[in-house]
């Protein structure tokens, strides 16, 4: 067991009165998952509902940190196809290239979940599929869920004392309980054959500002295939950037792949009380992500246990760490998201030795330590961060960034 889920189980015996007797989830996503099995873990009664009626979700790759395997395990370990060691960075004709020393992996979201529901019902949880949320409200003790059969339409009232949303950027459970939507961002990506010249232990990142203030990545998830794809800020305008981007490398696309993402502007508070009742947001829900690469799988487990231990014992460290984390990624995002041809260029040409050693020790999850390491190493680094901040605060922002 991970130390995380250790500490947990340690607490929840301390204080085990404070426990609710039941637990409604919202959403097979995995970050839903995690948090229902976790719950049932320490005898609390759990129920899963999920909108879809075979767990086959969409299939995607996605790339994680190694921090998915200490939090997960077993999971974790039948969902990886591939492992990544190195990334390669383009701009402009100039490149780095950075060795990890602990790999990243290369996940299939199906797979993933699959593992996260059978782990769940092993505890003790419910999983319920074809089951759509219609709405929620107090009942004077704890709260009602309505859910629709999805088959039929047919309607049953579930009482829980405590509901968890697991449903996504656009949830449904938010909305209901009062929480301001997310706003999202589209990403499209195309499974595409290798080129010959990369090694499917390589990732490859472009950056091309003036199509996305994100990047392009090239993301091997086997000997022969990949993921090429964009994080844009409009969805036609993104898929016409891939297809050209595709066009100009010179890779055919095998099939295509997208999904909406919920952009960090914000910490989004994870508990509200509705009446006698309690309803939290994990994952996605919560915008749990890391808003410089827009990833939310490690960030999402994070809530997920965050979320658990408040529930188990009123209040959670993991939170407040997670907090700090993507604030810092907030940071961190301000002060790329204007950057300019010019500006990536320096940036790749000042990746000392010293900085890309950095950049390999820590992973995107240990954002403070690969900030405070790079600009010890490279002070003009921090340097260019911080022109691109100021200029931010001084020029015009749609976005909110």
């Amino acid at each position: 067991m991970a130390p995380e889920l250790r500490d947990a189980k340690n607490i929840v015996r301390s204080t085990s009165h404070t426990n609710p007797e039941s637990v409604a989830v919202v959403g097979g996503s995995a970050a839903g998952l995690f948090t229902a099995s976790l719950l049932a873990r320490q005898g609390i009664s759990v129920r899963v509902f999920e909108r879809i009626e075979t767990l086959k979700p969409d299939e995607r790759t996605l790339i994680v940190t190694n921090r998915m395997r200490a939090l997960l395990g077993r999971a974790a370990e039948k969902s990886v196809v591939n492992e990544i060691r190195r990334f390669e960075l383009f701009t402009d004709g100039r490149s780095a290239t950075i060795s990890l020393k602990r790999p990243d992996l290369i996940i299939e979201r199906r797979t993933l979940i699959q593992g996260l529901a059978e782990e769940a019902q092993q505890a003790g949880a419910t999983v319920e599929l074809g089951r759509r949320f219609h709405a929620l409200h107090s009942n004077g003790r704890g709260m009602v869920l309505e859910i629709d059969r999805c088959i039929d339409g047919s309607r049953e009232e579930v009482h829980a004392d405590t509901i968890v949303g697991g449903d996504g950027a656009s949830s449904r459970v938010a909305q209901a309980a009062g929480w301001t939507p997310l706003e999202t961002v589209p990403l499209v990506q195309a499974i595409v054959s290798l080129p010959k010249d990369m090694s499917p232990d390589t990732a490859r990142v472009w950056f091309v500002p003036q199509d996305t203030p994100y990047f392009y990545w090239l993301i091997p998830e086997s000997a022969t295939r990949g993921a090429l794809g964009i994080i844009g800020e409009t969805g036609p305008e993104t898929r016409s950037h891939l297809e050209k981007f595709l066009e100009k490398r010179k890779l055919e696309p095998l099939e295509f792949q997208a999904a909406r993402i919920p952009v960090y502007k914000r910490w989004v508070p994870v508990h509200r009380r509705v009446g006698q009742g309690s309803v939290y947001l994990v994952g996605d829900a919560a915008g749990q992500v890391k808003v410089t690469t827009v990833g939310g799988i490690v960030t999402g487990f994070r809530g997920a246990l965050g979320v658990a231990q408040q529930i188990l014992h009123g209040v959670s460290s993991e939170l407040r760490t997670l907090r700090r984390e993507l604030d810092l990624h907030l940071l961190l995002r301000r002060s790329l998201h204007d950057f300019q041809q010019a500006d990536y260029t320096q940036l790749v040409d000042l990746l000392n030795d010293p900085a890309k050693q950095s950049l390999a020790e820590y992973s995107r999850d240990e954002a403070w330590k690969i900030l405070w390491r790079v600009c010890l190493s490279q002070p003009r680094l921090a340097l260019l961060g911080l022109r691109g901040l100021l200029s931010r605060r001084g020029s015009a922002n749609q976005t909110g960034f």
